[in-house]
């Protein structure tokens, strides 16, 4: 035995054999070792890409909703860029009037050329060069830039009003996506309900405790429940679409979900709170105040323009070989011109803008009484439903329908009952909605999320 063991470790042809024979032990090692079980059903998990594309990961809740509109929308964005352009203005009305430089050269001989010569410069040829500029009276810039300071602020207050318009429009459409992720649900919840009174309808049939009418007309009616559920999809999927175009189209994927539903959270507010907070608060109402301010710099800015200015000159002169000096000063004599009409228009502006602010204020008041009406009869809807009718709609169809199934009730009575229970249901969910959109409107019409 140890004689052939050394005759194989002395063989070459056998040591090739054994090396060959190990490499190969190893390659199909390594293959069973990367190759998935043929017998397992388990998949491997999916990468984050896969994960990504495999369904909708990007959820959105109501307040990141509203900020990514304020960061994202366009109409908002084009908006903002007023501010900057008023912000401009008030560079340019700030700016000073430039000094005038001029000068000339007099009794050249320009047809006699003969005649020139240095001491005919020195002596004949007159030369003058001179700088003016232009004193503005009544501290017209001051007042120039005081006014397009108080445009500056009239109009980010107008801004700032567009913002509350927007997240006023993100929340209302933000509720258009719950209501309609709540009736996809209920349809759903409805289908699968109806399609099990199919099933055992048709053992009824088979058995022969119903005819081929009743089977017909209940196999029918399970159409109705399938296009509730189409139409209750496309529902969803426009509302979404509609919110995402407010949010901006860049700021989330086109597949994406809201987070939260419709439910009912009572809100107790006073009226009179609510008026005082939407006079502080809201921005149209500080735009139309802080037009009255802009609309009187305007008028001090016309009684500056009034008054004329000064412009005042220095000149150097060289003529028949003397230097000299001369001054200059020259203004309008206000006679006739004194900008009365400017005047008097900013006057009527005044008026104006006085108007519209008592008009903001009215505006502010009416769109809280109506918005705190609204949330007032919405809750007393919500609270109807609340108080029993739901649960009689839920109990008139599971009687109905447990009666049916046994034979108990006629179709038709049956087929009622479930009409009305998906009634209710829908009305149940569109009263929230309601009552949703009516709490939104209040903190739009007050100016702030947080109620008082």
């Amino acid at each position: 035995m140890r004689k052939a063991i050394d005759l194989i470790c002395t063989c070459p042809f056998i040591k090739l054999l054994l090396a060959a024979g190990l490499a190969l032990t190893v390659v199909i090692g390594a293959a069973a070792q990367t190759r998935p079980p043929a017998s397992s059903g388990v998949q491997p998990p999916l990468s984050a890409s896969q994960a990504t594309t495999a369904g909708p990961q990007v959820h959105v809740s109501l307040d990141r909703a509203i900020e990514l509109a304020l960061q994202h929308n366009h109409s908002l964005l084009a908006a903002r860029a007023t501010i900057e352009e008023s912000r401009a203005e008030e560079i340019t009305a700030n700016l000073r009037p430039n000094p005038l430089l001029s000068w000339d050269g007099q009794f050249l001989p320009f047809f006699n050329p003969g005649d020139f010569s240095s001491q005919y410069i020195e002596n004949s040829a007159q030369f003058d060069i001179g700088i003016s500029y232009l004193i503005e009276r009544g501290k017209k810039r001051q007042h120039r830039l005081e006014a397009a300071r108080d445009q500056t602020a009239a109009t980010t207050a107008s801004v700032l009003d567009n913002e509350r318009t927007i997240s006023a429009n993100v929340a209302q459409q933000f509720v258009g996506v719950l209501l309609a992720n709540a009736n996809l649900e209920l349809a759903r919840m409805d289908l699968e309900s109806f399609q099990n009174t199919v099933e055992i309808t048709q053992v009824r049939y088979q058995a022969g405790d119903i005819g081929e009418g009743d089977l017909l007309k209940i196999k029918l009616q399970l159409l109705q429940f399938q296009m509730d559920l189409n139409s209750a999809g496309l529902a969803k999927v426009q509302a979404l679409a509609n919110l995402r175009a407010l949010v901006g189209f860049e700021s989330i994927p086109e597949s994406y979900e809201v987070d939260g539903d419709l439910a009912y959270q009572p809100v107790r507010v006073n009226l009179d709170d609510l008026k005082l907070t939407a006079l502080r608060n809201r921005p149209d109402y500080r735009a139309a105040q802080l037009g009255v301010v802009a609309s009187q710099s305007q008028l001090t800015l016309a009684q500056a323009v009034g008054k004329r200015d000064l412009t005042a000159a220095v000149d150097y002169t060289h003529v028949g070989g003397v230097n000299a000096a001369s001054f200059f000063f020259n203004i309008e004599l206000p006679i006739f011109t004194r900008n009365q009409g400017e005047i008097a228009r900013a006057r009527f502006v005044v008026n104006q803008a006085q108007e519209s602010q008592s008009a903001a204020s009215e505006t502010v008041l009416t769109d809280v009484t109506n918005a705190y009406e609204s949330l007032r009869t919405n809750d007393e809807v919500v609270k109807l439903y609340n108080s029993g009718y739901l649960q009689q709609a839920q109990d008139s169809r599971d009687i109905s329908e447990y009666a049916y199934q046994r034979g108990a009730a006629s179709l038709l009575d049956y087929l009622d009952s479930e009409r009305s229970y998906r009634a209710t249901q829908l009305a149940y969910r569109q009263a929230l909605a309601s009552y949703t959109l009516a709490l939104e409107q209040l903190r739009q019409a007050v100016g702030t999320r947080s109620l008082p």
